[in-house]
């Protein structure tokens, strides 16, 4: 029998009662935290290495979709978002394959989202499941000008396009970025913007004094780096301020090592 770690993360208390008792039915499920918000999301994420996670996507403060864009790859558990979508995100997840279940759940519902979740956790990668999340939110954002070629003289700047708004992010202010897929998550101000780039392209375009690459999928801004927490096998994390723990691989061990022998 396959167990399965599992996180629940609903901020009603009934509905977060109600997802455990039909969850507890299933004999693969071992529930390892309940969350009701964001922010306890993405603790529980980083401490428990789950396989799945059952997230509200409609949450005050960080949302479901905030959670998702927040954590990186390596540390993020098969999503199955449970909610009451509109019928233009529904359409979205539909095209991109993201799991979700429509409020009120039932059991069947239940049921057939664990033997999904079963079937592609066998199948694919963690990177995987981000990249067909963030596909499906750049298919909600319809108005978002891709398309457009807009010039900027500020070349220390990141341009991102959101919707009918740009934004200019100054370089210092950017936490870490991480790749997902043919996207680009930009932490930054305690906000996650997404652009559509590879990583490769847009580390191009950083500074290379502040930015590092430390994972074949994350770059950091050095400036941001509280802690270096030793791992197994040559690895070890990265702490960036009190919700972001960056895994370092072994390829790229040497990058941080040299940087805390200059004395940083």
């Amino acid at each position: 029998m396959t167990t399965i770690k599992t996180i629940i993360v609903d901020d009603e208390p009934l509905a977060l009662g109600l997802l455990k008792s039909k969850l507890s039915k299933n004999p693969n499920i071992e529930i390892v935290c309940q969350c009701r918000n964001g922010r306890e999301a993405i603790d529980a994420a980083l401490s428990h290495r789950a396989d799945l996670m059952f997230l509200d996507i409609q949450m005050p403060g960080l949302d479901g979709l905030d959670v998702v864009q927040q954590l990186q790859s390596d540390e993020m558990p098969l999503i199955v978002f449970t909610t009451a979508f509109e019928q233009y995100a529904i359409n979205a997840f539909d095209l991109h394959a993201v799991d979700y279940i429509l409020k009120p759940i039932d059991q069947e519902r239940i049921d057939r989202a664990i033997e999904r979740a079963i079937e592609r956790l066998d199948k694919e990668e963690n990177g995987q499941f981000k990249s067909g999340i963030l596909n499906a939110i750049n298919s909600m954002n319809a108005h978002q000008a891709d398309t457009e070629n807009v010039s900027f003289n500020e070349k220390r700047k990141i341009v991102i396009r959101d919707r009918e708004e740009i934004t200019l992010l100054n370089q210092p202010d950017i936490a870490w970025l991480e790749a997902a897929g043919d996207y680009v998550c930009v932490h930054a101000n305690g906000e996650t913007h997404i652009k559509r780039t590879t990583l490769k392209e847009l580390l191009n375009e950083l500074d290379p004094t502040l930015f590092k690459r430390v994972h074949r999928s994350t770059i950091v801004n050095l400036n941001y780096i509280e802690k270096v927490v030793p791992h197994t096998k040559g690895e070890f994390f990265l702490i960036l301020g009190e919700h972001h723990k960056i895994k370092v691989s072994r390829n790229y061990r040497n990058v941080i090592k040299d940087y805390l022998q200059d004395g940083a």
